[in-house]
């Protein structure tokens, strides 16, 4: 009696079969990847692309947030925050005093030279941008604009 051969392996799914919600967010995960390495690299003085986040969170928002908002706001553990926070200050790039409201809280702003290091970082991105706009042009940013906005603002909502 001659053994049967084995049956052929399952043909292996591929991605086309995964959800399209979750093709979109792995895409915008490797997007980020990509970008925050490319971008990291033109950063001045070194800065983490957290730290350029972090200032650039205050130029947008403005304000003058706890240590606790800001570590919600990134979601990143107090700790977490508070180091980030702490090599801004140490740099002349954020102000941290003390809440008060809560005595045992931090309230964070930006300074004038934090200011003038998120303008300088978007000016060392320029050329990067400028690549990303000639490959897309402003139709394609235009269009994908919208719909990205609409995902972050739900997946804002519902942390």
């Amino acid at each position: 009696m001659s053994a049967r051969p084995a049956p052929a392996p399952a043909p292996a799914p591929t991605a086309k079969a995964d959800p399209a919600a979750f093709r979109v967010l792995n895409e915008i995960g490797i997007i980020d990847q990509l970008a925050r390495n490319r971008f990291e690299r033109v950063l001045p003085q070194g800065l983490s692309i957290a730290q350029f986040t972090v200032l650039n969170h205050f130029v947008r928002l403005g304000g003058e947030p706890s240590l606790v908002a800001l570590s919600r706001a990134f979601q990143v553990s107090k700790p977490a925050m508070g180091k980030l926070v702490h090599r801004l200050a140490e740099q002349g790039l954020l102000d941290v005093r003390a809440d008060p409201d809560d005595a045992r809280g931090k309230r964070v702003t930006i300074t004038e030279s934090g200011i003038a290091m998120r303008h300088a970082c978007v000016a060392a991105l320029a050329p990067e941008v400028a690549r990303l706009h000639d490959a897309l042009g402003d139709d394609g940013f235009e269009r994908l604009l919208p719909d990205l906005q609409r995902l972050r603002q739900w997946l804002d909502a519902h942390r």
